[in-house]
């Protein structure tokens, strides 16, 4: 059971937030804030103030069906209530936990999504070329903004490597579920004998990093300026546009070339160097932790392989909770993606609520 002290505390908090509101004496910058806390609060007040009165209503209950002299239909009624009083405060209490579960502050926060060919050759960039594709569906799907970074094709039409960065609403929290290696299983056009064969990509999505965030110091970067090079070697632009982006302490190294100006290069070498040196704090944060509090589901594990996409039984299958949909042609449209993500994070608040 939660501690009554616990519930206590959320009332009191509901309470006082009223009053601060109501109050109009609130600075503006805090009254967004509160109002917030207070929405928040909102949708678990009522199932709180039941939490709290569930012992006396029990023993009201309990107290009758032990009373010998209480008529048949008294009795009956009495036990149908107590079996409903059951079933509202394991309801409640699930809520609740949800509610007192410790928040992620990455999760509602934009991510940048980086999709590297694995093995497999010219297959696999035409497997991240999917996955990219997917993403973006997905994104336009739910109203999200992506917008790219930085593209390195393949000769077959695929992508060695690309990265973006979507904006929108408590993105890294959809999406973080999806770093890891991903396979597929298909026969390749080129492939003459119709033999299946199996290549890979693999994904990292890292929550986008405010300067807020993460202080990143000057005097710990080397920044390099070189001339942008396409494929074949053929010079892109005849100036030193292209950058590259050293952070010392760290060894992380970013080089942006997508853009003719120098400046741009740079902010956008910024914006993922800043993604990786935040993504390794709360990593190094994690494995602070004890073993037994890692959650197996989403630990962001690039090596870790995640989902299979077989084409010819045209099925996909989440390795971390062991469900297939016989349905891909429809998630890599991203119509079915929310299907496993919300069984993903079904499954790391089970894992969560298990723990306290």
């Amino acid at each position: 059971m939660i501690p009554q002290k616990t519930i206590e505390e959320l009332i009191n908090k509901h309470s006082t937030l009223e009053k601060d509101l109501s109050s109009g004496k609130i600075d503006k910058k805090l009254f967004a804030e509160k109002s917030k806390e207070y929405s928040d609060l909102n949708e678990i007040i009522e199932d709180a103030k039941k939490y709290i009165l569930f012992e006396k209503d029990k023993a009201e209950l309990e107290k009758i069906l032990a009373d010998q002299k209480s008529d048949k239909e008294l009795l009956e009624m009495a036990e149908i209530e107590l079996k409903d009083l059951q079933i509202v405060f394991e309801k409640n209490e699930k809520k609740l936990k949800l509610f007192l579960l410790p928040k992620d502050d990455a999760d509602k926060k934009n991510a940048i999504i980086e999709i590297r060919a694995g093995t497999g050759g010219l297959e696999a960039s035409l497997f991240a070329s999917d996955l990219f594709k997917m993403y973006e569906k997905v994104s336009h799907k739910k109203k999200w903004s992506l917008e790219l970074i930085s593209i390195s094709k393949s000769e077959a039409g695929g992508l060695k490597e690309v990265i973006a960065s979507i904006k929108g609403t408590n993105i890294y929290s959809t999406l973080k579920y999806e770093s890891g290696v991903h396979r597929v299983q298909r026969v390749p056009d080129t492939e003459t004998q119709g033999r299946v064969h199996t290549s890979a990509a693999t994904v990292a999505v890292l929550p986008e990093a405010e300067e807020v965030d993460l202080k990143i110091n000057e005097s710990d970067l080397r920044i390099d300026v070189f001339r942008a090079g396409g494929p074949g070697g053929q010079s892109v632009n005849t100036t030193d546009s292209a950058v590259r982006i050293t952070h010392i302490p760290s060894g992380i190294s970013v080089s942006q070339q997508d853009e003719k100006s120098q400046h741009k290069n740079k902010a956008k070498g910024m914006k993922i160097l800043r993604a990786r040196r935040y993504e390794l704090e709360r990593s190094r944060i994690d494995q602070e932790r004890s073993e037994d509090r890692k959650s197996k589901i989403g630990t962001g594990d690039r090596s870790e392989r995640i989902r299979t996409y077989n084409f010819p039984q045209g099925r996909v299958t989440d390795h971390r909770i062991n469900l297939t949909l016989h349905k891909l042609e429809e998630f890599l449209e991203g119509e079915a993606f929310d299907e496993i993500i919300e069984s993903l994070s079904l499954k790391a608040q089970e894992e969560s609520l298990s723990k306290l």
